[in-house]
């Protein structure tokens, strides 16, 4: 995928936005210092670029009940396409799991899990995951302390040539 040229306004307008998605132009023309006639203009075509995906809100999952993360890794019994590919759509389909990523290293697959407690946690890995004829091992940490959890990417920090100045 071909990378996008970003002036400092668009990095401005990107870091805005990442802080708050629900911006009016009106608003995020006076964070960024540009009419809101500009900001709504280069808004719409960092969403065709497909540099903004999408806006979504952010939700506590802790006030919404899923009191517990664990970090699981998979190994498959089989490395076969055929298995890869019903596993990876098994994975994508379950909404316990909040992240998957294929990945390198002593695991196949890496999962972030978010349940209501150990007994949810549980059942989700004794009567659904173990049950998936792909997976040979499960190994499962739990979160004690998050650190830092964020979506945001980082934008304008980089030397590539595809920032460009104002």
């Amino acid at each position: 995928m071909p990378t996008v040229a970003l002036d400092s306004y668009d990095i401005r307008i990107l870091n805005a936005l990442q802080r708050d998605a629900s911006l009016s132009n009106v608003d995020l023309a006076d964070i960024v210092h540009l009419s809101a006639s500009q900001c709504s203009r280069r808004r719409a075509a960092l969403e065709a670029s497909g540099v903004i995906e999408a806006y979504r809100a952010s939700l506590n999952p802790e006030i919404l009940g899923l009191k517990l993360r664990a970090i699981v890794r998979l190994n498959m019994k089989n490395h076969d396409q055929v298995d890869d590919v019903a596993l990876s759509r098994w994975l994508t389909a379950q909404p316990e799991i909040q992240s998957a990523f294929s990945i390198s290293g002593d695991s196949d697959y890496i999962l972030t899990v978010r349940v209501e407690d150990l007994e949810a946690f549980s059942c989700f890995i004794h009567e659904k995951l173990l049950r998936q004829p792909q997976i040979a091992q499960v190994r499962s940490e739990f979160v004690l302390k998050t650190l830092k959890d964020t979506s945001a990417v980082r934008v304008g920090t980089t030397t590539s040539s595809n920032i460009m100045r104002a």
